[in-house]
């Protein structure tokens, strides 16, 4: 089983910084899309940011200009770099991986558990 594991999260007040990490237990150098998803209390799980193997990114109009998602191949992993944060982006944060793949075996649609971030006013 392939497994994308998140982290990062926390507290902090408005205006303040976070980066958030998504690791995967296989390579990610032949996955197409990953993303960043949230969810917030009461509410529907929404794209936050997104990025293809070729390197092309794609933002919630929320976020854009706040928040930056890159990936490195080389460590398995994604991240997630949230500036100027609001309460408003208070949600629990999922990374998604379209499809992660080993020597055998590939895996569809694979989430993480999710990492909670509280920005307070």
């Amino acid at each position: 089983q392939a497994d994308l594991v998140e982290s990062g999260g926390g507290l902090v007040q408005a205006g303040g910084s976070l980066r958030l990490s998504c690791v995967a237990s296989v390579s990610i150098i032949r996955t197409n899309t990953m993303g960043w998803y949230r969810q917030a209390l009461g509410k529907q799980r929404e794209l936050v940011a997104s990025i293809s193997s070729g390197g092309s990114t794609n933002y919630a109009d929320s976020v854009k200009g706040r928040f930056t998602v890159s990936r490195d191949n080389a460590k398995n992993t994604m991240y997630l770099q949230m500036n100027s944060l609001k309460p408003e982006d208070t949600a629990v944060y999922y990374c998604h991986a379209d499809r992660l793949r080993d020597t055998y075996y590939y895996w569809n649609d694979v989430w993480g558990q999710g990492t909670q971030v509280t920005v307070s006013s």
